[in-house]
């Protein structure tokens, strides 16, 4: 699991350079040899490609960033949706399930 940096938001460097940071904490391929055959790669996007993680593995077999991805679009949506007011079950709460069937 790589986490994003957000370089929009740094307004000092946390680190020498962005190459230096590639080097010594991005994932490359040689790290994912060392790790157990079926791990697999996640980042919740964006990616700062070349960086955090090198973009054959973000585009390989092994990446599921893409459905991380995705999947953090639903949650968000289901987590707004509840903090504005929804039910977990989907009606409202003066709203009775057997009207909404009719």
């Amino acid at each position: 699991m790589i986490l994003r940096i957000q370089r929009e938001r740094q307004d000092s460097a946390y680190f020498p350079s962005l190459r230096e940071y590639a080097v010594h904490y991005g994932l490359h391929a040689d790290h994912l040899e060392q790790a157990a055959p079926d791990a697999i790669v996640m980042h919740p996007g964006p990616i700062n490609r070349g960086i955090e993680i090198a973009s054959e593995l973000a585009d390989g077999h092994r990446s599921l960033i893409l459905d991380q991805v995705s999947n953090g679009v639903a949650v968000r949506m289901a987590v707004l949706y509840l903090l504005a007011g929804g039910s977990r079950d989907g009606f409202t709460e003066n709203e009775n399930p057997k009207q909404a069937e009719h």
